[in-house]
């Protein structure tokens, strides 16, 4: 890999266009980007399996690549997010906010992966204004139930969830 390397962990679960925003903003600023799909044992009743959501992101990501002149590489990763970005080698972790209690939890995590890994830096991205409010938690229980999710995913993900 060739230049600065950034690492975007997440579950994806779904992508929502609050992450499609983060990752387009983290273009500007790394000349590859790791989007790091994590591996939760304790995640119950996911919406999409981990295949679904790196398939989604397999497809999602080379048009944002090519637009904005970026590589991407999509992982899996267990355990420590800092470990998994030290083997990608990424110099930035990139974290998205979108409020004052991500910045008070997302707060808490830099502090403890400084302690951990000081050669790494976590920069935070504010959520654009348009996405600010999209939690894909939220989501998934809007989908859940059966609600319309349309306006806080990419068409994709719409398409893969009338296919499950």
């Amino acid at each position: 890999m060739n230049g600065l390397v950034g690492f975007y962990p997440g579950s994806f679960d779904p992508l929502t266009n609050g992450h499609l925003d983060v990752i387009e903003r983290a273009c500007k600023l790394v000349d590859t980007l790791v989007v790091a799909v994590g591996i939760s044992a304790t995640k119950k009743n996911p919406l999409f399996t981990h295949e679904d959501r790196i398939a989604i992101l397999e497809q999602v990501l080379p048009p944002i690549g090519a637009r904005t002149n970026t590589s991407f590489k999509i992982v899996d990763f267990s355990g420590l997010m800092v470990n998994a970005a030290r083997e990608h080698g990424a110099k930035l972790i990139i974290r998205g906010l979108r409020d004052t209690t991500d910045y008070n939890y997302e707060m808490q995590m830099v502090g403890m992966n400084a302690q951990m890994a000081p050669d790494l830096q976590t920069v935070f991205l504010p959520s654009s204004p348009p996405v600010r409010h999209i939690s894909a938690t939220l989501v998934r229980q809007i989908a859940e139930m059966g609600g319309d999710i349309s306006a806080f995913v990419p068409p994709i993900v719409l398409k893969a969830l009338k296919s499950k």
